[in-house]
């Protein structure tokens, strides 16, 4: 992962911060920063590596974000997301290393899972052959694998593919008007390269369907992963996000002089005459005065925050063109264990998007008696492509509907529940029942 020119040129900008970018005493400012994700975090570390005092204002009591996480009544921890590293993180295996937790990353053997929906309970794989170097060994897997696309498919699948390699980025940002499967279906790819690969790429990219989302995310991520050998390998932290990275982030800020404020939403960017922040009202009804602010919120809110004397300014009616996907998360813990994969799957469901075992995967959350899945639901809305608007339907009604999805993949492991059911049509085999659950939307 460090051997490669992404890596070097994030490393070498990071460095900047505490040279070439310094701060001097006269030229240090005070700066807020709305929200605590992983954005915000990353935005108060490296302002603080360069001599200033940022503030991070939290609305909520954890930090993280899209990355946060909780514990239930049992001590159980509850994520926000289903959350991987891949080798192709520049910024992120950077930040790992300068915080010294680069030895949290528990990385997984360099493949690709997917559940067979014509053989439920069995997996296939991409496999990537150690010392092949780049986009040769993606090329290689795919190669190798039987049972997913016929040798012809997989040839007609390679030429429209050529032009983001040797164009790159320019080629990319031309298709951004199509979609995953206008793409598809303009250059001649495969039918079945949609249902194979594409549905789980698009729902595991942006919980969305191919036809929604547009090409330029699926090519520019897959540019990303073909050009750097361990690109697509992956990593699963080795315990609760709180502890083991925001944590440390948290601690590496104030002791270098910034501050992270928790339980501070902000109620307004009041702006002066002239467009210019003059202060930030809280809740609360303090005024956050700073040499400059930051932004690091979602986009569904910082929408609602934008100042009626910037609405009209064209940068911010780009956001008009933004719209957050709705996305649920699911903790699942059975009875036993079922049938486990060191890794992370792609379910080529319907519903479901990826999953792991995270009794078998994450170091904190190791069992050897039960299983506890966390899965992402999607798409969950007709706005990402779903026919049921899942997002507003009971947890009760979310389960049941997964669980019908666990029982087509775990056909011979998950019991008849008369709790749920979409279980029911289950055959005698299958013994593994749900303890408890936790849906996150």
């Amino acid at each position: 992962v460090e051997n490669t020119d992404n890596y070097r040129f994030g490393q070498e900008m990071s460095a900047s911060f505490g040279t070439t970018l310094k701060a001097t005493e006269g030229e240090k400012k005070k700066v807020a920063i709305i929200g605590g994700g992983l954005s915000g975090l990353a935005c108060a570390k490296y302002l603080v590596d360069a001599g200033h005092e940022p503030v991070v204002y939290e609305a909520r009591d954890v930090l993280g974000g899209k990355v946060s996480a909780w514990q239930d009544a049992d001590g159980d921890w509850i994520e926000t997301g289903l959350h991987i590293f891949f080798g192709a993180y520049p910024n992120m295996m950077n930040l790992f290393d300068e915080l010294d937790i680069h030895d949290r990353l528990q990385w997984k053997i360099h493949q690709m899972i997917f559940a067979m929906q014509e053989l439920p309970g069995e997996f296939t794989t991409f496999d990537f052959i150690p010392g092949i170097p780049a986009p040769f060994n993606f090329g290689l897997a795919i190669l190798m694998n039987q049972k997913m696309l016929t040798f012809a498919e997989k040839l007609q699948t390679a030429p429209p593919l050529l032009p983001m390699l040797i164009e790159g980025q320019s080629f990319i940002d031309a298709q951004d008007e199509l979609s995953v499967t206008d793409f598809m279906r303009k250059y001649g790819m495969p039918e079945r390269i949609n249902t194979e690969v594409f549905i789980a790429m698009a729902k595991a990219l942006d919980f969305i369907d191919p036809d929604k989302l547009s090409m330029t995310v699926v090519l520019t991520a897959m540019n990303r992963f073909l050009n750097e050998d361990n690109g697509l390998q992956m990593a699963f932290l080795d315990g609760n996000q709180p502890d083991r990275l925001c944590a440390p982030m948290k601690d590496h800020i104030e002791a270098r002089g910034g501050k992270i404020v928790m339980n501070s939403p902000v109620a307004e960017i009041v702006t002066n005459d002239d467009g210019t922040v003059q202060h930030l009202l809280m809740r609360s009804g303090e005024k956050i005065v700073a040499d400059e602010y930051v932004s690091a919120m979602p986009v569904d809110i910082v929408k609602r925050m934008v100042p009626e004397k910037w609405q009209n300014m064209p940068y911010f009616r780009q956001f008009d063109e933004l719209e957050g996907i709705p996305v649920i998360n699911l903790h699942m813990w059975f009875d036993r264990k079922l049938k486990a994969v060191d890794h992370l799957c792609f379910s080529r469901s319907p519903l479901l998007s990826v999953y792991a075992d995270m009794s078998v995967t994450c170091k904190e959350y190791y069992d050897t008696e039960k299983s506890m899945l966390e899965l992402v639901f999607a798409p969950c809305s007709p706005i990402a492509g779903g026919n049921v608007n899942w997002i507003s339907k009971s947890d009760e009604e979310i389960i049941d509907a997964t669980m019908g999805e666990l029982a087509r993949l775990f056909p011979t492991e998950i019991a008849v529940d008369d709790k749920w059911p979409a279980t029911k049509n289950q055959g005698p085999q299958g013994q593994a029942k749900l303890e408890k659950f936790a849906v996150v939307k």
